[in-house]
């Protein structure tokens, strides 16, 4: 007896549609949560409440708080997404090369006299440094 008859073609996606909403509903509820839990601008006692009616009313909590704070969650979002790209820029610099061609060329001049590179290379170090 063939599977596929026993589940009708509708039902597979009326299926995949309930699925895909409990993932969002999910996805929901971990935005709700790790953003009661970074917000700064309340105390405990407040973040309690709003987990306690997260969790007694799911439905009309996740969009309640929603309703009431869309806009600072999009603020602290944007500042989150500011604050990590300042420190990835911050890192980038730190390991960024910081010397001057000058620097470069007399490093490479270094190896050269004590005959770690050869002449091709060093002219090939010394045509980059004064590229950049």
């Amino acid at each position: 007896m063939p599977l596929a008859a026993d589940y009708p073609f509708l039902d597979v996606i009326w299926t995949m549609i309930v699925f895909f909403a409990f993932i969002i509903w999910i996805w929901l509820l971990i935005t709700v949560f790790a953003d009661i839990f970074r917000r700064h601008d309340i105390g405990g006692g407040m973040k309690a409440i709003w987990i306690v009616f997260v969790i007694v009313l799911p439905y009309l909590g996740v969009l309640i708080y929603l309703i009431a704070e869309h806009q600072g969650m999009a603020d602290r979002n944007a500042a989150q997404m500011q604050q990590v790209r300042e420190q990835q820029d911050a890192y980038i610099k730190s390991v960024a090369s910081s010397s001057s061609p000058t620097d470069q060329i007399a490093q490479a001049k270094q190896l050269l006299d004590s005959g770690a590179i050869s002449q091709a290379e060093f002219d090939s170090i010394k045509a980059k440094a004064l590229a950049s």
